[in-house]
């Protein structure tokens, strides 16, 4: 087996192995799951360390891939299992896989029904979630995510809060009623390739290889009217920004981020949503770069409302895991302002934010997860003073928040700057969308601070000064997190390398195609 499908169905193999353990066997069942998270994490090393950028070539007319596998699955319509990494796709796998190990591990003190069932469920979400990076044929990629929604609603409804049934449904319809409009759109773009290539090649029958379909546009074999092209972004679109979610398609993320158990939320803010900022950039800027390029301005400005409502509506909440939860539009507006700068700058910044926003976000969820774990409530109101009973906690709250909130040196700075630095640049968007940008940056540190100082200044009151600080198993679940929030601030280089040719691949092509009319 290539070293890209072990990395892929690892999870899913472990899953099946978690079958064959009894029901009541919890702690077999925990260490089982750890053990293949981490097999999975070691085993998606070599896919960094293998990588090598390729060298500038010039336009390219297809995209530069590696790791590259593909079988035959139904021949007869030209859909195969085709899977490959580039650089915009490679640093979401060692996101997921990172992530992974650490979710399992936060399960110890956080699930206690069940504990084999949801082990099950979080590995099967996690090949569903690589499947949908790695992923080269659009009916495979729909497969995949598609597949993502039955785990992390089973997640949501059986683990959640005593609103979990509800969250659950609405996660569920919300994003499914955007993924079928996308597969209506899949299905056209396959027809019309079929009847663009027979004209040429009458035996041809169809296929739904995302590279074979690239090639055939940037070369003119298979184009697009501007009308079908943009009812296509639109299907795509409106999938991609519901999962995002991009206001005013939020509405689904903080119910089910606040009925979620913690583990449950760190996979939904740390992978899930970059599902949908992964989609934009790898299906609408690529295959419809004239619809994106006339929609870039429309969107940017829901971005930027999704900028600054995120974040005021952050402030106003008392309860910490529905402030983090907003936090999340309002940094998922950063994510998308930065695609549609169709720049270097820009999406190259949104690639980077959507780990950070991975790493700082999953790290809050378990920072307030930690809390609810002692007392059963989330409320501000009811802490204060938490710095003098749990100084360690203290400390990696205060790093993580100041990651959040863009201190430069960690690595929220990096990505928020060169999206900003990509908005300012790109010809239709400039100044008014850099001031609102910064006006977010600005109220995020206000609402982080907020928090921060509610929880951990002021008097310490006395129902809270036996308050245990981190256990061992506490601390390691952090700390592993902090490590790559403090390298990525401190040297960004090694992540923006291996993007700059993909991104640069996809930009000449979308040149190519708006310069064509194409």
């Amino acid at each position: 087996m290539n070293i890209l499908s072990l990395v892929l169905w690892l999870p899913a193999l472990g899953a099946l192995l978690l079958l064959l353990v009894p029901r009541g066997a919890d702690e077999l069942a925990r260490r089982v799951a750890l053990g293949v998270a981490l097999l999975t994490f070691l085993a998606s090393l070599a896919l960094p360390l293998g990588y090598a950028p390729a060298e500038a070539a010039g336009t390219r007319l297809t995209p530069d891939l590696q790791f590259v596998e593909e079988l035959a699955w139904l021949p007869t319509w030209g859909i195969s299992y085709s899977i490959a990494l580039d650089g915009i796709s490679l640093w979401l796998v060692m996101l997921t896989t990172f992530l992974t190990p650490v979710v399992v591990l936060s399960t110890w003190d956080s699930v206690h029904k069940e504990v084999r069932n949801f082990q099950i469920l979080l590995l099967l979400l996690t090949t569903a979630m690589l499947g949908v990076f790695v992923a080269q044929d659009l009916l495979l990629f729909y497969i995949f995510w598609e597949f993502t929604l039955i785990p992390m609603t089973f997640l949501i409804g059986i683990w959640g809060g005593a609103n979990r049934i509800y969250a659950a449904r609405k996660f569920f319809l919300y994003t499914f009623a955007g993924s079928v409009l996308m597969l209506l759109a899949i299905i056209g773009i396959y027809v019309l390739h079929r009847q663009a290539v027979a004209v040429s090649d009458p035996a041809f029958v169809g296929t739904m290889n995302f590279s074979r379909i690239i090639s055939d546009l940037r070369t003119g074999t298979f184009s697009l009217d501007t009308g079908v092209e943009r009812l296509l972004f639109g299907a795509f679109f409106l999938a991609f920004a519901i999962k995002v979610p991009l206001w005013p398609f939020h509405t689904w993320l903080p119910d089910a981020h606040v009925e979620a158990p913690t583990a449950g939320s760190v996979v939904l803010a740390g992978v899930l949503l970059k599902l949908g900022g992964y989609g934009m950039i790898r299906y609408c800027v690529t295959l419809f770069p004239e619809a994106s390029r006339w929609a870039a301005p429309a969107i940017a400005i829901l971005a930027v409302i999704g900028i600054v409502y995120g974040a005021i509506v952050a402030f106003a909440q008392t309860d910490m895991k529905k402030l983090v939860a907003y936090s999340s539009v309002s940094h998922m507006g950063f994510i998308v302002l930065g695609i549609f700068a169709l720049n270097m700058e820009g999406i190259s910044g949104a690639v980077l934010q959507m780990v950070s926003h991975g790493l700082s976000t999953g790290a809050l969820f378990l920072i307030v997860g930690v809390l609810y774990e002692r007392k059963h409530t989330r409320e501000l109101d009811a802490y204060g003073g938490l710095w003098k009973t749990m100084p360690v906690y203290a400390g990696f709250t205060l790093l993580v928040a100041l990651s959040s909130a863009g201190l430069p040196g960690l690595n929220g700075f990096i990505g928020e700057f060169t999206i900003m630095q990509g908005a300012f640049l790109a010809p239709d968007l400039g100044w008014p969308f850099l001031g609102f940008a910064v006006l977010g940056v600005i109220l995020a540190a206000v609402y982080l601070l907020k928090m921060f100082r509610g929880v951990f200044m002021g008097e310490l009151d006395a129902a809270n000064a036996e308050l245990p600080d981190l256990s061992r198993r506490e601390l390691a679940t952090i700390a592993i997190l902090c490590v790559p929030i403090v390298l990525i601030g401190l040297y960004p280089a090694f992540m923006f390398a291996p993007m700059q040719m993909s991104v640069g691949e996809v930009l000449d092509g979308f040149a190519l195609l708006v310069a064509a009319g194409r």
